[in-house]
């Protein structure tokens, strides 16, 4: 499944309250509008440690990451560039946001993320990727579909999803290149609290799985969010 990603700032001025708050009430239901939206959550970034890695961060700060589902590419383009909404959409974005890039990824669930209510209970930590100078697109491809499985066997993790970049829009609307948007890939990973995010990346499965990210990523850039359901 392809999903659109915002990768969100907010403006200087906004507190991170009133920020969340404005994404929240007013933002949200207007995107909800969005015609052939199948799906919609909002991930609020609460916390920027790193968190039981040791690993180089990047240079991303995010407030937000936004999670948008259609049935294909073609309806999501028509969504925020020329449906009657998208003006609208961008009026309100130009209000409240600081910077706003896009990604459409292929979503793959490699460790089946519990329903709601469980869901809501737990911890969820997103991360962009950003793969070594030396490896391919396609080497970081299939190196990441290799640290999928080692992830699974790591203990405590109750949500895993693999976001693989096909499409980057350093300004909304505007393709770009890699060279623009150096992010390869999105991972998110559910846990029962911080204790067991600890616990799954100091045990000997979670060292291996970390090993084996150091032959292929330059980067982890990791956040703990707080997600709700929009649509």
């Amino acid at each position: 499944m392809n999903v659109r990603m915002g990768l969100i700032r907010k403006k200087a001025d906004w507190t991170t309250e009133d920020f969340q708050a404005y994404w929240r009430s007013q933002h949200g239901p207007l995107a909800a509008r969005a015609p052939n939206l199948r799906g919609y959550w909002q991930n609020a970034v609460t916390d920027r440690l790193q968190r039981g890695i040791d690993f180089a961060r990047g240079p991303w700060d995010f407030d937000g990451f936004s999670q948008l589902w259609f049935d294909d590419a073609k309806q999501a383009r028509h969504a925020f560039t020329d449906s009657d909404l998208a003006a609208a959409l961008i009026a309100d974005e130009n209000h409240f946001l600081g910077d706003l890039h896009i990604i459409t990824a292929q979503q793959v669930e490699v460790v089946a993320v519990p329903a709601e209510p469980a869901r809501g209970k737990l911890l969820k930590r997103i991360s962009t990727l950003r793969r070594r100078m030396d490896v391919t697109e396609g080497d970081f491809r299939r190196e990441w579909k290799v640290h999928g499985d080692l992830v699974r066997e790591m203990p405590g993790v109750s949500g895993y999803r693999q976001n693989v970049v096909v499409e980057r829009e350093l300004i909304k609307g505007q393709p770009c290149g890699y060279d623009q948007l150096p992010i390869d890939g999105i991972v998110e990973l559910w846990f029962e609290n911080p204790e067991t995010l600890e616990a799954a990346f100091s045990s000997p499965q979670g060292q291996r799985t970390m090993a084996h990210a150091k032959t292929f990523l330059a980067e982890i850039t990791a956040f703990l969010v707080v997600e709700r359901r929009i649509v």
